[in-house]
């Protein structure tokens, strides 16, 4: 009897040492920190590309150069648009009709990128710059984001064109 009397005197100071163990506590900290955007939303573009001679009835040809859009607007819904257009025609001498390629003769092409951070990027369709296009889209995607393209440009020379150093604008915007 004097067992099972220990074994229950036992159990009740067990009992009696959970029941007055002292709580664990803890003690939280709500903490916060800021994202901020580093420069929106850009686009870059050589000053100046040099395509091949071509013939009148030929075709003169070349890259542009690395266009690079840069997204750092760092939000839900980075989406964007580049559009590319011929703004000034090529022009030679004082820019008569023998002197003057508009942008139904010019073919873009915006190729596959060169690098990519947090895709997707879609490249536009290639195409004449008759009017604006897309060069390259971002239609879905959350933060910053960043595409580099090396598009090539190809121009027909009219037949009835003369000789001379013909000069354009190609323009790439961002929105």
């Amino acid at each position: 009897m004097r067992v099972r009397n220990a074994a229950i005197a036992s159990a009740m100071v067990i009992g009696a040492m959970v029941t007055t163990s002292p709580r664990a506590t803890a003690a939280d900290t709500t903490t916060t920190f800021t994202v901020t955007a580093t420069t929106g939303l850009t686009i870059s573009a050589p000053g100046s590309a040099n395509l091949s001679s071509a013939a009148p009835g030929g075709t003169a040809s070349g890259s542009l150069g690395n266009v690079t859009v840069n997204d750092q607007r760092s939000q839900l819904s980075t989406t964007w648009t580049a559009t590319v257009e011929l703004t000034t025609v090529f022009t030679t001498g004082s820019g008569s009709a023998s002197e003057t390629i508009s942008g139904a003769q010019v073919t873009y092409t915006p190729g596959n990128p060169i690098t990519e951070t947090n895709p997707p990027h879609t490249p536009g369709t290639a195409g004449t710059l008759a009017a604006q296009r897309t060069a390259y889209s971002r239609g879905t995607g959350d933060g910053a984001n960043s595409v580099t393209w090396n598009p090539s440009v190809s121009v027909d020379v009219p037949a009835s064109n003369v000789s001379g150093t013909y000069t354009g604008v190609i323009t790439h915007s961002v929105s």
